[in-house]
């Protein structure tokens, strides 16, 4: 175990963590202290504790597959940072943590026989404590990258994307690197959208023209704050997070989407322990709630059906490189 913490210490925690934003929080929106709220969008998110969440029933042909030293508990430990809405974030208790995540680590959880223990944690600890075996699990919008398959194992189950968003009467619509010349632009550092930014900046100097000015928040409050008074041009975050500000305020909108593995495609993936055998079994359970429909209805209630996948994969260092496509 000391060989692989070092190995993870030596990747750096940006480049395990660099998927979604650590600072998008569930604030912004506003339902703030509402138990539902009523998008544009026709969803009607569920923002209280009691989430009466679709359920599946076990599989015991699957439950069998669950390697011993995680099923002998009886429960699956799952980590999220509760930090991203709809994806995961905080109910209007402000202590049980919701969204989509959490749902579908309960369908998995149904289908091997398990209980769902969710843990939240920081974005930045998620990698050691899941290397450590805290936690066996991690649902939170963790994209597939190069890094993360020499100490992970992956089974996909949501399709990855970032989002450029902008105050309302803005002109702005990011298709690529040209667009954000110049302008000032909020980002969470050590994401793969500051991954993508910089990459972008390097293109533009390249070409001659004026980089965008990169503007880091300590909050997601300051930085839509920072959004809707102008003090920003843009702001980039998870796309079903953007969605979400766009279609439940009445001044920002989306201007822009970039795959989050740009310039390859990534997906978004439930991550375990390498090589302890769990992400075959929770990819199995992924395919079994996509076939009896419970995975759309959990997709469908926060709003993210454009998002599904037909299938569930496992992705390992082993066959990573097969799995890689281009954005560009």
């Amino acid at each position: 175990m000391p060989a692989v913490v070092l190995l993870g210490t030596l990747l750096g925690t940006a480049a395990l963590s660099a998927c979604s934003d650590p600072g998008a929080a569930a604030s912004g929106g506003s339902a703030a202290g509402a138990a539902t709220t009523a998008a544009r969008n026709g969803v009607v998110y569920n923002t209280s504790p009691d989430q009466q969440r679709i359920r599946a029933e076990k599989d015991a042909a699957l439950a069998a597959k669950v390697p011993a030293l995680i099923g002998n508990d009886g429960k699956l430990t799952v980590a999220t940072t509760a930090g991203s809405i709809p994806l995961s974030f905080h109910a209007t208790d402000d202590k049980t943590p919701i969204g989509s995540e959490i749902d579908l680590a309960q369908l998995v959880a149904d289908k091997l026989g398990l209980e769902l223990d969710i843990q939240v944690t920081s974005w930045e600890n998620w990698p050691l404590k899941t290397q450590s075996g805290d936690f066996e699990a991690v649902f939170s919008n963790v994209g597939i990258n190069k890094e993360r398959v020499k100490l992970f194992d992956f089974a996909t189950y949501r399709a990855a994307y970032m989002g450029f968003e902008a105050k309302k009467s803005s002109s702005h619509n990011i298709q690529g690197a040209d667009d954000i010349s110049g302008l000032k632009v909020s980002v969470g550092s050590g994401t793969n959208q500051e991954k993508i930014l910089l990459a972008w900046n390097k293109e533009l100097e390249a070409k001659g023209k004026e980089p965008a000015s990169l503007q880091y928040y300590s909050s997601d409050a300051d930085t839509i704050l920072a959004l809707s008074s102008g003090r920003t041009d843009l702001n980039i975050a998870p796309y079903p997070s953007t969605v979400y500000r766009e279609n439940t305020r009445d001044d920002l909108k989306v201007v822009g989407k970039v795959n989050a593995g740009w310039p390859s495609e990534t997906l978004v993936a439930a991550t375990t322990l390498k090589g302890n055998g769990l992400a075959p079994a929770v990819t199995e359970a992924l395919n079994s709630v996509i076939k009896d429909g419970s995975y759309a209805k959990v997709l469908d209630r926060w709003g993210l059906s454009e998002e599904a996948l037909p299938e569930s994969k496992t992705v390992t260092e082993a066959n990573f490189a097969g799995t890689q496509g281009t954005s560009k």
